[in-house]
């Protein structure tokens, strides 16, 4: 099965799509997970995208479409794969169409989890860092333990200002490619990320086996 997971950013796409990649056996393919590992290994794949990222500019559409195409080609891959945030955009989507097309595959069903902006917001600005260890808490649900309470920190890109405008991006962008995939017949499914992860991920995997949820 190949299936990507949309939603905007803290809709919960992460932690589904890690809980789906273990429950149905098959890689989760994040392409900012496989940015860093390219770099961090020094593919040629992986030299390229630092010119550019060195640059200050975006990696381009071809070369993150061939880590992923080497990422589908790896043995764990040979039954499907979870797209964590990709494609971005309606290019995108299309190139993706067309790669899968030429290895006789295709996507196989589109889950959207559903969150509003408000509950987004407060879920990423209450997010807090801790820069020695990199954990994460919040501070309604998970709040820092005393002893690191003092050295926590709102990372930047966690700020409600940075939140609101990557929302604005994800609706100019992203949120289109609902309307693409059912306009070319793949099954979409739209899930309320708005409740437990367990909860999320029983309907998630309810509506892949076509059960009634």
């Amino acid at each position: 099965m190949n299936l990507i997971l949309l939603g905007a950013p803290g809709a919960g796409k992460g932690t589904q799509g890690a809980l789906l990649a273990e429950r149905l056996g098959i890689p989760k393919i994040a392409t900012g997970d496989m940015l860093r590992e390219a770099l961090r290994a020094g593919t040629p794949l992986g030299t390229e995208a630092k010119r550019y990222m060195d640059a200050g500019e975006l990696v381009p559409d071809q070369v993150i479409l061939g880590m992923v195409r080497e990422r589908l080609a790896e043995p764990d891959a040979a039954g499907g794969a979870i797209f964590d945030g990709f494609p971005r955009n309606v290019e995108q989507a299309k190139s993706l169409d067309d790669m899968l097309g030429g290895m006789g595959r295709g996507i196989d069903a589109v889950v959207y989890l559903d969150v509003d902006d408000e509950t987004i917001v407060r879920r990423m600005s209450g997010r807090r860092t801790d820069p020695e260890t990199g954990v994460v808490y919040h501070v309604e649900h998970n709040p820092p333990p005393a002893e690191v309470a003092g050295r926590v920190v709102q990372r930047d890109d966690d700020r409600e200002e940075t939140v609101r405008h990557r929302l604005e991006v994800y609706r100019r962008s992203t949120a289109p490619l609902v309307e693409h995939y059912r306009t070319v017949g793949v099954p979409v499914h739209t899930v309320d990320g708005d409740r437990a992860i367990e909860e999320v991920q029983r309907e998630v995997l309810a509506l892949l086996d076509g059960r009634p949820t």
